[in-house]
C-alpha cells in the first residue's frame, strides 16, 4: 500500500509533514522549492510520481499569501506530472474567517481560495477544524474536515480532575464545540457573552453559567491575537474560578498575542502543530503543543484505501 503513496511538503510546516511520514513509515517526497530574487516561487518535483496517490502537506499560515501560492504551484506541478490523484492536506486553512459577506462590497475570500485550490489540480482536500463548517460547500471536490477533538480530549482527561472542570465557549459561535466537549467529559458548560467592536479586538462581557471555584478550560478553534482568550480569562477570574486554561487547535498567535498570554490570567494554553510556533511562542512557558500527525496519517491511509474517515471525526 505505502509504496503507492507519495507525500510532499511545502515550506509552511515541514515538521508536521515529517511526523506524518514517520507515522506512515514513508520517506518524504523529493520536491525543490526555490524563490527568485523578486519573490517569485518555483517548484520542481524530483521524482517520478506518475500514476501515484500524492498528498501535498501545506498549511496556509503566515506568510499566508506565499504559502498559498506555494501550495497552488505544488498541486499544479503534481497534476502535470501525471499523478493518479492529488490531495491537498491543509492542516490550517487560511482565509477561513472570510466565509461570508459581512459588509457591502467585500469578497468571500474563503470561497475564492477554494476555487483556486480546485483549479490548481486538487482532487480532494483534507483539513482540520475549519473556522466555519460550511466552507466544505465552497469546494466541488470531496473535503474531509478533521477535528483535533480526540487529541485534546485525551490531554484534558490526563491532566485534570474532571469533577472540577467546566468547559467554556469564549463566544456564542463556539457553543456547539464546547457543548460536545462537555458532554464527552461529563463536565459543566459556560459561555462568555463577548462583543467585538473591530477586527482582532474583543471585549468579554458577562459569564453565563456556574464557574465559581471551578477549573475552567476555554475552547476555541484558533488563537490569533489572543484578545478573545485573555479577555475571557479575565472575566472568568472576576467570577471566582480556581484556574483558567485554554485549548486551541490553530496557534496563529500574531501581533501582541504572546505578550497578552504572558500577562494574562491564563495558567496554560494548549495548541496543536497545525501551524509551527514562532520563536517567541516556543519560549513562552504557558504554551504547550500537541501533535495531530497521527490523525492526518490515519486520514491519508483511509483516503488512499477508500475506507471511511468518520471515526476520526469524534
Amino acid at each position: 500500500m505505502n509504496n503507492e503513496i507519495t507525500i510532499f511538503s511545502g515550506n509552511s510546516n515541514p515538521d508536521l509533514a515529517a511526523k506524518i511520514c514517520n507515522y506512515l513509515e514513508l520517506p518524504l517526497g523529493g520536491a525543490k522549492v526555490k524563490t527568485f530574487s523578486d519573490g517569485e516561487i518555483q517548484i520542481e518535483i524530483n521524482e517520478n510520481i506518475r500514476a501515484r496517490d500524492v498528498f501535498v502537506v501545506q498549511s496556509t499560515c503566515r506568510p499566508v499569501n506565499d504559502n498559498l501560492v506555494e501550495l497552488l504551484l505544488m498541486l499544479d506541478a503534481c497534476k502535470r506530472s501525471s499523478a493518479k490523484r492529488v490531495t491537498a492536506v491543509i492542516p490550517y486553512y487560511g482565509y477561513g474567517r472570510q466565509d461570508k459577506k459581512v459588509a457591502p462590497r467585500v469578497p468571500i475570500s474563503a470561497r475564492l481560495v477554494a476555487d483556486m485550490i480546485t483549479l490548481a489540480g486538487a482532487d480532494r482536500v483534507i483539513t482540520m477544524d475549519l473556522h466555519a463548517g460550511q466552507i466544505q460547500g465552497f469546494f466541488n471536490i470531496p473535503v474531509d474536515n478533521l477535528f483535533a477533538t480526540p487529541v485534546v480530549l485525551d490531554h484534558i482527561r490526563s491532566k485534570f480532575n474532571l469533577e472540577d472542570v467546566v468547559i467554556v465557549s469564549p463566544d456564542a459561535g463556539g457553543v456547539e464545540r464546547a457543548r460536545a466537549f462537555a458532554k464527552r467529559l461529563d463536565a459543566g458548560l459556560a459561555i462568555i457573552d463577548k462583543r467585538r467592536d473591530a477586527p482582532n479586538e474583543a471585549k468579554a462581557m458577562a459569564v453565563i453559567g456556574n464557574v465559581k471555584d471551578k477549573v475552567v478550560i476555554i475552547l476555541d478553534d484558533m488563537a490569533d491575537t489572543a484578545g478573545t482568550l485573555t479577555e475571557a480569562a479575565g472575566a472568568l477570574v472576576k467570577n471566582g474560578v480556581k484556574e483558567v486554561h485554554a485549548c486551541c487547535t490553530h496557534p496563529v498567535l500574531s501581533g501582541p498575542a504572546i505578550s497578552r498570554i504572558r500577562n494574562s490570567d491564563l495558567k496554560s494554553i494548549v495548541v496543536t502543530d497545525t501551524i509551527p510556533l514562532s520563536q517567541d511562542a516556543k519560549v513562552c512557558e504557558k504554551i504547550s503543543v500537541l501533535t495531530i500527525s497521527k490523525l492526518f496519517g490515519e486520514a491519508i491511509i483511509r483516503s488512499h484505501e477508500g475506507d471511511s474517515v468518520t471515526s476520526l471525526f469524534v
